[in-house]
């Protein structure tokens, strides 16, 4: 057993040196990984091919679709300008609290649909306006726009990691991770605007006069209202709710497939003036192969540490069923904080997760949510600089790679520990229910 659980913490750490140090593509490193893997345990080549081929096609076919439909959701509120009207509607939705939490608000919401990378360079210019116009500390707004659109990048489907993880954990219900991962997201993110509000520089509420030149600034090729521009998210959200209360024979309509798809048709309508439908398609496969392509061979790596007996190996060791929710948490934070990337480090750690869910008691639907919860928080624990995100909030701010670590990088700290607390409290408690 000592064996085959040496071999895995070898692949992994090819993994990490892979996509780190050789800064390789991946796919390449995780596929060179799962062969080492199988080998190493005996399996023929012919077997370890078989595997990855099944692992890696069960996978993506299980949860491509989802990240294609998202990425199209992405690309066209960013080509349309919906991200800009959404953030100027939260704005004077929200202009009586301090510009730190309004800030955090927008990257909540603009990242469950857009990568956080685009979402901030997107952004950025509509934050120095406002740090310019309201005479605030650009580095509070900064990392309260960072830390709120990280939390659900890591958290909340349609992002990548989250399907990924919850593919290679054989969830079914991602309605339940949504609305688990947006809870657990929104918390977090409003974490890391209190981080910036009272550790960083206090801001102020935006003032009537100033909420005016923005609006006029921003609005002047307005096209269509907030809840149009909104209407691609809110819109899939609304059709999965109301799965429990549909007939069966129609309810096929509020699965998540589905309903992302709905909400891609819904972005693409709005978007169609802006880019012409074939670049968009373009656009978006680019964004979502590589992805999809990654996901597989996690889906690939899954099933070739299916091999590896490693609930014997852990139920030999006392009270692992008490601490099953910090298990994930550490190997996806070892993971994230080694080689960088969140999506790797997520996508790694549910194929070594998925085998001991049984030992962890977190074999159910929601155990499993919880379990790609602890892997997301773990995922953003810490964002420096081998994070191609530390470098986006750094450039795209102006601030300088010392102040990047001392705000940026302390603040995904903080949020990633407050993270994996309040799931392991939540994780006691339903323990003590049962």
């Amino acid at each position: 057993m000592y064996y085959e659980i040496t071999c895995l913490l070898i692949t992994v750490i090819w993994i990490i040196v892979g996509t780190s140090n050789l800064k390789l593509n991946p796919i390449l490193v995780i596929s060179i990984g799962c062969l080492i893997l199988g080998l190493s345990l005996d399996l023929n080549f012919l077997n370890t091919s078989s595997e990855i081929f099944n692992g890696f096609l069960f996978t993506s076919k299980k949860i491509g679709l989802l990240i294609l439909f998202g990425v199209i959701i992405g690309v066209c509120l960013e080509k349309s300008g919906a991200t800009k009207i959404i953030s100027v509607g939260i704005i004077k939705k929200f202009s009586s609290l301090p510009i730190v939490y309004i800030i955090n608000l927008i990257g909540f919401v603009v990242s469950i649909p857009v990568f956080c990378d685009a979402a901030f360079i997107i952004l950025s210019s509509l934050n120095k306006k406002i740090s310019e116009l309201t005479n605030n500390s650009k580095k509070s707004i900064t990392v309260a726009l960072s830390t709120g659109l990280f939390a659900p990048h890591v958290l909340v489907p349609p992002t990548p990691g989250p399907l990924a993880a919850a593919a290679s954990l054989d969830l079914k219900n991602i309605f339940l991770l949504f609305i688990c991962g947006g809870i657990l997201a929104f918390v977090i993110a409003l974490i890391g605007g209190f981080y910036s509000q009272k550790f960083i520089h206090k801001t102020r509420a935006i003032t009537k006069e100033n909420l005016k030149v923005l609006v006029t600034e921003y609005n002047e090729n307005k096209t269509f209202s907030f809840s149009e521009a909104s209407s691609p998210i809110w819109a899939p959200i609304i059709l999965m709710s109301i799965n429990p209360f549909l007939p069966r024979e129609i309810n096929i309509i509020t699965s998540p497939t589905c309903a992302l798809f709905i909400g891609a048709i819904i972005s693409i309508y709005l978007s169609i003036k802006y880019i012409n439908f074939k670049k968009l398609l373009i656009i978006s496969l680019k964004q979502s192969l590589p992805i999809i392509g990654i996901t597989g061979m996690g889906g690939a790596l899954g099933q070739i540490i299916k091999n590896i007996d490693a609930v014997s190996w852990f139920n030999n060791i006392d009270d692992f069923t008490s601490l099953g929710i910090i298990i994930p948490f550490l190997i996806a934070a070892s993971i994230k904080t080694a080689q960088g990337s969140s999506t790797v480090a997520m996508i790694t750690s549910a194929s070594i997760i998925y085998p001991m869910l049984s030992v962890f008691g977190l074999e159910n639907e929601l155990g499993k949510t919880l379990a790609i919860l602890s892997i997301g928080v773990g995922s953003m624990t810490v964002s420096h600089a081998n994070d191609s995100y530390f470098w986006i909030v750094s450039q795209f701010s102006g601030m300088n790679i010392s102040t990047t670590y001392k705000t940026h990088t302390i603040a995904t700290l903080i949020q990633g520990i407050s993270g994996i607390l309040i799931l392991l409290i939540a994780y006691k408690v339903i323990l003590f229910m049962r």
